[in-house]
């Protein structure tokens, strides 16, 4: 008799408890959604997420926040995201560096790019340009391979540290053309813009969004564009696989949730996010800071996980890149 009340009670508590879970998600959003991003503010992922962030969140009918919680190149946001409860209201707005870079770069990390994370969707491609002080005698991709071969090793190029996209971009560069450049990697790549416009380093890859401003007021030149085709932004500046053929690069932004998150919240933000880059006003305001639209949803994103985690474990290994 005591065991049957004690089935009857744990049945009853359980279905009350998928009801209860059931009905939160149904109610999905009622508070203020917290996303975390691992980044610099101003970095690329961050002038992606912030108006998206703040559509989704009329769309939702509750606040989208955004935290820039940098540090660690950033592991400690990602780590935080990873270990954050799997009920929708922390979501980590990551580029490609923190899924596909850095568990490559690093030994050991807390997190697993797959298995801690539930895949929202990737947000927008990322447009990158080879850009150089205004001062730097070559004015194109071939040209940075042929003065950096005239003098082997006196050619730097910055970047925003060990395993950042920009290092990562220019790796790529220097391992398909064999161009001797020599590494300068700074403290994100704000310091490493800086220096570059005031000629301390000659060159160095970027994201559009980040240099667009320098390049319209003169401190910087377009030495290539790394994306398959012209930007609209730039369309008089050729590719860089124009003068380079087979070279092409780009990053890109992607919204995550804690591994163990309901499919229904994932639905719903996924809804959201697609609803919001229907918007031409917002879809024009992105694509004029140098973003490309791509496929959405969280089957995409996986695979670009995956697809990417292969790419640059080549990349970083036979480039023998080290943690800073």
């Amino acid at each position: 008799m005591k065991i049957k009340t004690f089935i009857l009670l744990s049945a009853a508590f359980i279905e009350l408890l998928f009801c209860g879970l059931a009905k939160a998600q149904a109610n999905y959003p009622n508070r203020t959604i917290q996303t975390i991003m691992p980044l610099q503010a101003g970095s690329g992922v961050d002038i992606l997420m912030r108006p998206i962030a703040q559509k989704m969140g009329e769309s939702l009918g509750q606040a989208i926040t955004i935290e820039n919680i940098p540090g660690g190149a950033g592991l400690i946001g990602t780590v935080k995201v990873a270990q954050s409860p799997a009920d929708g209201y922390v979501l980590g707005a990551f580029n490609d560096s923190i899924l596909t870079m850095l568990p490559n770069l690093y030994k050991k990390i807390d997190y697993d790019p797959i298995q801690s994370f539930a895949p929202i969707s990737e947000v927008a491609a990322i447009t990158f340009v080879m850009v150089a002080n205004p001062s730097f005698p070559g004015n194109t991709a071939a040209d940075l391979v042929r003065i950096a071969k005239e003098k082997p090793g006196k050619i730097d190029y910055a970047s925003g540290g060990n395993g950042s996209p920009q290092h990562i971009g220019m790796e790529i560069f220097r391992q398909y053309t064999s161009a001797p450049i020599v590494h300068i990697p700074y403290r994100g790549a704000a310091a490493a813009v800086t220096d570059v416009m005031a000629g301390q380093v000659p060159v160095m890859i970027s994201a559009l969004s980040v240099v667009l401003p320098h390049i319209r007021a003169g401190k910087l030149k377009v030495l290539g564009v790394a994306s398959k085709t012209r930007s609209p932004l730039l369309p008089n500046v050729p590719t860089i696989n124009e003068s380079i053929k087979g070279y092409e690069f780009s990053t890109w932004g992607a919204l995550l949730a804690p591994k163990g998150t309901s499919p229904v919240i994932i639905e719903k933000l996924n809804d959201a996010l697609a609803n919001t880059l229907k918007d031409p006003k917002l879809r024009e305001q992105l694509i004029q800071q140098g973003f490309e639209f791509v496929p959405l949803g969280p089957d995409h994103l996986k695979e670009m996980i995956a697809q990417g985690l292969v790419k640059m474990k080549k990349v970083i290994k036979d480039g023998g890149i080290q943690p800073d």
